[in-house]
């Protein structure tokens, strides 16, 4: 078997950081570009939202697609060079991005709180980043295969597992249609394992770009079966959270969730479940604590939490897309009679008839079953 000397270079933690932070500029700005195109597309023609598919005819929307790609991109390769303890929050940097773009070009007025926000996460990303883990590069995909297999990895596994099942088969079908909770909780514990398998992908691909091919090890197939199987997985219930499966790792949303959900309540929840799991998994696997003191434990977590504090602020602070009365409300079937009293007499109008002024009214289809 042919590996080569396993190294812990002070290097790779800035080459993870610098992409994970390009990662979050070009997902950021994807974001609005994405958001541009989507409107200018609406203006021509149907939303998304109401299932047009102008927006494909869009080249800003392209645009915005393709930067979205290279962020993507970016952020794997974070992975492969950092631990994902550093990758992951910064994750919420992205935010920030969108935050102040959105500012000046959607004219979605950035509030103090937002600043404050934004603040927050800053600071909370420097404490991260100061007291990061350095990461000793394995020597082949067999050290990462007993990294997998050790004890406390398989027990954190089978939880996984149990809880996933637990939640599939006895929460979703009582509470999945009332607590997004169930949703959100089952993608960002299998989320925890995709993240695992795609850096020992990420590790088997550089070591084979370096000379040592992974390609002939059977454990490099397995990491690939299990990050498939994994995603699969989360795609199915994120579709019913309507958030894309991207927008999991990288901050950035579908065309769908763009043009009509609110991430207020969805995007900190799932941020805080997702990034404690995957920093839990890492540090059983890659013991990225081994050999850190209390103290620098503590202050990662410690900008763990206000990276989180940030995040809730900045999407609490951030007004929703004004919708149009047309897609607030559905037109009122023919049938339907309207009733007003008149000096004490009753007035009966069909709606095919024309309404006075004095008569203002909208009434919402679902008032009428």
């Amino acid at each position: 078997m042919t590996t080569h000397e396993p190294s812990i270079s002070p290097n790779d933690n800035l080459k993870g950081f610098l992409l994970a932070m390009l990662s979050s500029a070009f997902i950021g700005s994807s974001f609005i570009i994405k958001k541009l195109g989507l409107r200018r597309a609406g203006a021509s023609g149907s939303r998304a939202s109401s299932g047009g598919y102008g927006y494909l005819l869009e080249p800003l929307w392209w645009i915005g697609m393709i930067t979205m790609i290279v962020g993507e991109f970016s952020n794997f390769v974070a992975y492969i060079y950092a631990p994902a303890i550093l990758v992951t929050p910064l994750g919420a940097i992205s935010i920030i991005v969108s935050a102040v773009l959105a500012h000046f070009f959607l004219k979605e007025k950035l509030q103090k709180m937002g600043v404050l926000g934004c603040i927050l996460c800053v600071v909370g990303s420097t404490m991260i980043v100061l007291h990061a883990p350095g990461e000793r590069t394995p020597s082949s995909v067999d050290e990462i295969w007993e990294l997998a297999t050790q004890p406390t990895f398989l027990l954190y596994t089978a939880s996984v597992i149990a809880i996933v099942l637990f939640l599939v088969l006895y929460c979703e079908p009582r509470y999945g249609q009332t607590n997004i909770l169930i949703y959100i909780g089952i993608c960002s514990i299998i989320g925890s394992l995709t993240v695992m398998s795609i850096k020992a992908i990420g590790i088997a691909i550089k070591l084979t770009m370096e000379g040592w091919s992974q390609v002939a090890h059977f454990q490099t197939w397995v990491f690939v079966m299990v990050a498939i199987s994994c995603i699969i997985i989360q795609l199915n219930y994120l579709n019913k959270v309507k958030i894309s499966f991207w927008s999991l790792y990288f901050g950035f949303h579908s065309n769908l969730a763009l043009d009509t959900f609110d991430t207020a309540v969805v995007s900190p929840i799932h941020y805080a479940m997702f990034t404690s799991f995957t920093i839990f998994a890492s540090v059983i696997m890659f013991k990225d604590w081994s050999g850190q003191s209390a103290s620098s434990i503590a202050s990662e977590l410690c900008g763990f939490v206000t990276i989180l504090s940030g995040t809730v602020v900045l999407h609490d602070t951030r007004s929703p897309d004004p919708a149009s009365v047309s897609e607030m409300y559905m037109s009122v079937s023919p049938q339907v009679s309207w009733y007003f009293p008149a000096n004490g007499d009753t007035w009966k109008r069909k709606s095919e008839e024309i309404l006075l002024p004095d008569f203002d009214a909208i009434l919402k289809q679902d008032h009428f079953t």
